[in-house]
């Protein structure tokens, strides 16, 4: 009969698939704890809690390395996310303490982790300088708008695969916008310091 062979091949196709699908919910349900472990070292550097980044980034690390362990072939693609927000972090606690960014082999996560990841890192470097420049710290706010720029023209081409890298180019377009904004609040600012400068100058 020619469909003998149909009825053992789809079996074994459905005990793939349900293994499949069981560590693909596996994955999705405990990697969130990775993405808000990250979320939570990205608060604290913002709040300028350093060691507290450091201590949840540590724990979103030992996760990823548990759960790669897990997300073999086609299953690797449920770790981008948690990898793109871990490259986050890891890429602004670096920077904020005037270290290397670190490589995607440094970090091992996988390359379209790595670029989504500082993608994102490019808008929490807006919210850095805008912090600096709040306390007047326009040489700190200087420093890290020229890494955010450095970062954005260094992405820009991946706008090219944009059906490789998904998002990658919605994300570089809103980069864009981010670092005109920055542009003009820090040339803005430079002008209002000089002007102060020149106003006390002239009442001495």
């Amino acid at each position: 009969m020619t469909l003998k062979n149909v009825k053992p091949s789809l079996n074994k196709i459905i005990k793939s698939l349900a293994v499949t699908q069981d560590s693909r919910e596996f994955l999705l349900k405990n990697t969130r704890e990775i993405i808000i472990l990250c979320s939570k070292s990205i608060i604290a550097v913002h709040k300028g809690e350093l060691t507290i980044a450091k201590n949840n980034l540590k724990q979103a690390d030992a996760l990823l390395k548990k759960y790669k362990k897990k997300a073999t072939g086609q299953l690797r693609r449920y770790l981008i996310t948690p990898e793109q927000e871990f490259v986050e972090a890891a890429c602004l606690i670096a920077i904020v303490e005037k270290k290397d960014i670190p490589s995607d082999t440094k970090l091992a996560v996988m390359p379209e982790s790595y670029v989504l990841g500082l993608l994102d890192c490019v808008g929490e470097l807006k919210r850095r300088v805008f912090d600096e420049m709040r306390i007047g710290n326009i040489d700190e706010a200087i420093r890290f708008f020229e890494i955010m720029e450095g970062l954005y023209l260094q992405l820009y081409t991946f706008s090219l695969y944009d059906k490789v890298v998904k998002e990658a180019r919605r994300k570089i377009d809103v980069n864009r916008i981010l670092v005109d904004d920055v542009r003009s609040a820090i040339t803005e600012e430079k002008r209002r310091t000089e002007l102060i400068k020149a106003l006390e100058k002239l009442q001495k």
